[in-house]
């Protein structure tokens, strides 16, 4: 016979959880109140600025290295039971909010609702941020050129498909530089309009990477069904929404913005399929202390050209991250190089490799330094 709970203990226990949430509360407003004074205060520092005669001097209410430093110490002294990613989680929607007292962020991502990208936006810069939908990678450059929008998410790779071409060819037009870099776990789901049936499904849609993502499963389980590769996962679940016939690949968010239903889950070819964004900015970043490096060059067409352009890391001890090739839009059969290293642009080392690089190469394109994915 299995002893009764203490009553009197189970009414202590939440009688202290209810005085902790006081407190808890109490100090999220004294958080807040700090948000808004450091807003008064880089308000009256550019005010002073531009009264001296800096009329480019603007606010930066949003500093990515700063928030990187925050969420790395909040995970380095956690002592549980909650994982350190779980309370990282809930202390970056704190600062969201507090962020939103001094100025909400507009983020653009490559849209509509309920894509991988939207929900990376907020995996990134929480809730309280502002987030625009655009239809499509250009766009989202277009959005933060232009000052529409502060930041913009885009992918730039899969870890089963590889790099997302679109978006590293943006990069070779444009000034805008990386910010930071989010991970996100990717878990597709056939999804169906409500009272579909298997039996009703008469194409399948959805981005062209989640149907390479899916292509084995697919292959299996509805290899004589048609498949349509749209804008966006979230365009998907949007057309088969409105249409009963059509079967969307898509994820939980979309699933739930649009209502449907699903005719199976993780239906994603490998478990570990992952897929990282890039935060696209207009300023450059200061060192974070754990950060990354992605730049664009292009050497001369010759033997050992492309040893020639990696040994400066080998013999510093920089540890690359990744490398990709595109081909130049200026020489037939030419070629430029995506390349990601470990370290900030304004590290002695790092400044050293780039001023090599510079000497043999005919292009040679920092796209920035930013910290590297915390959560």
């Amino acid at each position: 016979m299995t002893d009764k709970p203490d009553k009197r203990s189970l009414d202590q226990v939440r009688a202290d959880i209810d005085a902790i949430d006081r407190e808890i509360q109490e100090l999220i407003s004294r958080r807040a109140k700090c948000a808004q004074r450091v807003a008064d205060i880089k308000l009256a520092e550019v005010l002073a600025a531009r009264e001296a005669g800096d009329a480019t001097a603007e606010v930066v209410y949003y500093r990515p290295e700063r928030e990187a430093q925050v969420l790395h110490r909040i995970m380095e002294r956690n002592q549980g039971p909650l994982a350190g990613e779980t309370v990282a989680h809930v202390f970056r929607e704190i600062m969201s909010a507090c962020l939103a007292l001094e100025k909400p962020l507009q983020v653009a991502y490559l849209g509509p609702e309920g894509t991988f990208t939207q929900a990376a936006a907020i995996k990134h810069f929480g809730h309280a941020a502002v987030c625009v939908s655009q239809p499509t990678i250009d766009s989202v450059f277009s959005q933060v050129e232009s000052g529409e929008c502060n930041y913009g998410v885009v992918p730039v790779e899969n870890s089963t498909e590889g790099m997302v071409s679109h978006t590293l060819d943006n990069f070779m037009d444009s000034g805008l530089k990386i910010s930071g870099e989010v991970e996100m776990a990717i878990t597709h789901h056939l999804l169906v309009a409500a009272a579909t049936s298997a039996e009703d499904v008469t194409r399948i849609c959805a981005h062209e990477q989640a149907l390479a993502q899916c292509r084995n499963w697919l292959d299996q389980h509805w290899p004589a069904v048609p498949r349509e590769a749209v804008s966006s996962n979230g365009e998907a679940a949007r057309i088969a929404a409105q249409s009963p016939g059509v079967a969307a690949i898509a994820g939980d968010m979309a699933a739930e913005l649009y209502g449907l239903d699903k005719l199976a889950q993780h239906i994603e070819d490998y478990a570990d399929n992952t897929t990282r964004f890039l935060i696209i900015g207009r300023e450059e970043v200061p060192p974070s202390g754990n950060d990354k490096t992605s730049i664009i060059v292009s050497s001369r067409n010759k033997p050992g050209a492309l040893y020639l352009l990696l040994d400066p890391f080998r013999k510093a001890g920089v540890s690359l991250t990744r490398i990709d090739t595109r081909p130049s839009r200026t020489e037939k059969w030419a070629y430029v190089f995506f390349i990601e290293f470990e370290g900030h642009l304004q590290d002695e080392k790092i400044a050293a490799i780039v001023s090599e690089l510079e000497e043999q190469s005919i292009l040679l394109k920092p796209l920035g330094s930013y910290p590297q994915a915390v959560l």
